[in-house]
């Protein structure tokens, strides 16, 4: 199934428990412009709703993935307060994306910049080809990259995050993998049967249990350790009295496949 039109900033396409989010912007570097940034929240927040979801990928039209905000647009409002509200929004997709019930895979190529390397440390999973390169490179035009900060320095170590912030230098795919990243970097023509390999190992599985996976995932990282133990067990308590967990647990004692439900 599909949602689009080609003109449209952002296209949806849904086939299965599978849905593909693409940027379309390829002449401006798919840069996140109001318009992409209202798109992209659209169509995140009516995926959240569907029950069938099971995995998304989020992947680009052209020579780069995303080449953060786009400056022109921006230079065009010189207001403080529509500066506050867009980095807002932006910020609100991101967290949209970490939100969403089920895994976010990027597929990315050419160069992920700024606000789009700060997407890719958003995304769950990421899959890069080998030419690709990331850069949080405001530094260079006198605008520190604060917001991709807080996505970048959860992902990679402090100290090559606080490098790679303060230098607004490149790194090339084979660092980002190297870093935490990204979790592949491979060549051009295997880029997307990584991404889909990635997306049918995810959409094997219960689906109950990886919507409460991710959940359980991000909130235990904000708790101290005997609290994150705490809820993990209530998770895993909750997740075990689920159908899925019975039949899975099931087959695996009788070696066979199991036939999920989603409950």
């Amino acid at each position: 199934m599909s949602h689009e039109h080609p003109a449209d900033p952002v296209l949806l396409e849904q086939q299965g428990g599978l849905a593909r989010i693409t940027l379309n912007r390829p002449a401006q570097y798919n840069a996140l412009s109001e318009e992409v940034l209202n798109s992209l929240q659209h169509i995140l927040d009516s995926l959240g709703r569907e029950p069938s979801l099971q995995c998304v990928i989020i992947q680009a039209e052209g020579n780069a993935f995303c080449a953060g905000h786009d400056l022109k647009q921006m230079r065009a409002k010189p207001e403080h307060d529509y500066y506050r509200e867009l980095f807002s929004r932006c910020s609100r997709v991101m967290q949209s994306v970490l939100a969403l019930p089920v895994p976010v895979i990027a597929r990315v190529q050419g160069l992920a910049t700024a606000a789009g390397c700060q997407l890719v440390a958003t995304c769950d999973l990421a899959v890069a080809s080998e030419s690709t390169r990331f850069a949080v490179s405001g530094i260079n035009v006198g605008l520190f990259c604060s917001t991709p900060a807080v996505a970048l320095s959860r992902c990679i170590p402090p100290k090559a995050a606080m490098e790679m912030l303060m230098t607004g230098e490149f790194i090339s795919a084979q660092r980002a993998q190297e870093l935490g990243l990204i979790n592949y970097a491979v060549p051009k023509d295997q880029l997307d049967q990584t991404v889909q390999r990635l997306a049918d190992s995810i959409m094997a599985k219960s689906p109950v249990a990886v919507r409460a996976g991710k959940a359980m995932f991000y909130r235990q990282r904000s708790l101290a350790i005997e609290h994150a133990y705490d809820y993990a067990g209530q998770v895993m308590a909750d997740n075990m009295m689920s159908n899925d967990a019975c039949e899975g647990i099931d087959a695996f004692i009788s070696k066979r496949m199991p036939q999920w439900s989603g409950t």
